[in-house]
């Protein structure tokens, strides 16, 4: 018969990496809670998951430093055990198990069964849709699908998650049911490629039916679409987000670069009049829409003349957001196969220019925005302000609206109009309007 004076093992879950990694891991402890497991995200636990990103440089360096911190851990009778999980760990597991042993075990990105039977849990079938949500309480992320079958030449995501496979449209309005009635009023859609989506499942791309069916969903507000790919896309999408309230008038659309030469070497499938004339099309069908995207600088070729194309048509496209990344050499993708001739310092002085440019558009951009109202979500208060975000922002990658929280008081997850007063690159200060 056991004692009380046997401590009860608590699971804590820490996540690395996209929203996709946040998605994962709320699944995974959705999974412990159901199995009457004590579990906890980033905060102090006996037993510790970790839900690696592998996708360049940085993000495996920042992986691999959390295990390690994690073993040392264990070596000094912190914590009992360590697994590892995710993206780093289905790259390199026999490497890792070689350098890092004192881990208690590797599981990739399609192990969860496994995984939970490590934690002395039974995986559940049933629970369609039942997540432990890490994110404030109004927004959570709703992953469409997994894999990918895009050839992009610099990554690694293939390696790693496989190839695309959607989720049932039946299945996604469960799970956003569930997430309504916690209390959830905005739904990000996440996924590798969304504009895939339906491909292997309804022989058509099926973004477009997916958004009508969700709209019916009670209790959801918001709807915002993340990850994009600019070939094939399917226009009937921005015909849904034009008609529909609920779909926010937003794309994150990652489109890497726009010199020919390094799109083709990129294998994006796009040149840059195509995609010039696919941003001018979004921008007809939603007047008001605000477009996301992401660059690599520094890819193997890139010349001088190359950045200046970017750089120029960076300007002249004016996205509401936009992020720069330099490029990394991954093994195992086309592009491995490339000298990696640019320089470190030109990569960054490259995306320097970049970010500094954007910067001012950015402040540009939202100078017209001070002394107009604008509907927007309280995420959470932070030190003496509220902050909430329009519908033209995602969490933690775009615009905050800061409210003084000594002079108003705004509730979390409420919807407030708000009008802005002032206005930086990167920022939004309002009061209720």
């Amino acid at each position: 018969m056991r004692t009380k004076s046997l401590k009860k093992n608590t699971i804590n879950v820490v996540t690395l990496g996209c929203s996709k990694n946040v998605y994962d891991s709320e699944v995974l402890m959705g999974q412990l809670r159901a199995n009457n497991k004590e579990v906890v995200h980033e905060q102090e636990g006996n037993v510790v998951v970790i839900n690696t990103c592998g996708f360049i440089a940085n993000a495996k360096e920042e992986s691999v430093n959390t295990i390690l911190e994690y073993v040392q851990k264990k070596e000094a009778g912190e914590v009992d055990k360590v697994f590892v999980t995710g993206c780093l760990s289905e790259r390199y597991k026999p490497d890792l198990q070689k350098e890092i042993p004192d881990v208690d075990e590797y599981f990739g990105t399609s192990e969860l069964p496994n995984l939970l039977r490590a934690l002395g849990a039974d995986y559940k079938h049933e629970l369609v849709g039942e997540r432990l949500t890490t994110t404030p309480k109004n927004y959570a992320y709703l992953k469409i699908a997994e894999g990918c079958d895009r050839p992009c030449s610099f990554c690694a995501i293939p390696i790693m998650r496989g190839k695309h496979r959607s989720k049932p449209i039946e299945e996604l309005i469960v799970e956003a049911e569930k997430l309504a009635i916690k209390g959830v009023k905005e739904l990000i859609l996440i996924a590798q490629d969304l504009t895939y989506y339906g491909l292997d499942l309804y022989q058509k791309r099926n973004l477009a039916e997916l958004l009508q069916a969700l709209v019916q969903v009670e209790g959801i507000d918001w709807i915002r679409l993340h990850y994009a790919f600019p070939t094939g896309f399917p226009m009937d999408v921005l015909q849904v987000m034009r008609s529909e309230p609920k779909i926010c008038n937003y794309i994150d659309i990652p489109l890497q670069h726009i010199s020919d030469s390094i799109l083709k070497s990129m294998k994006r499938g796009t040149t840059q009049e195509k995609t010039t004339k696919l941003l001018q099309e979004f921008r007809q069908a939603v007047p008001g829409m605000t477009i996301r995207t992401t660059l690599i600088v520094g890819y193997p070729g890139e010349t001088e003349e190359d950045f200046k194309t970017l750089k120029q048509w960076v300007g002249d496209m004016r996205f509401e957001r936009l992020g720069c990344f330099t490029y990394s050499h991954e093994e195992n993708t086309h592009a491995y196969n490339l000298e990696d001739d640019v320089p470190e310092e030109t990569k960054q002085r490259r995306a320097n220019e970049i970010m500094e440019l954007q910067s001012q558009i950015s402040w540009e951009l939202n100078q017209e925005k001070v002394d107009k109202t604008f509907r927007c979500i309280i995420d959470r208060k932070e030190g003496n302000h509220f902050i909430g975000r329009t519908e033209f922002d995602s969490p933690d990658v775009d615009n905050e609206v800061l409210v003084d929280a000594t002079q108003y008081y705004l509730k979390q997850g409420d919807f407030v109009d708000l009008k802005i007063t002032e206005a930086s690159d990167f920022d939004l200060y309002a009061v209720p309007a």
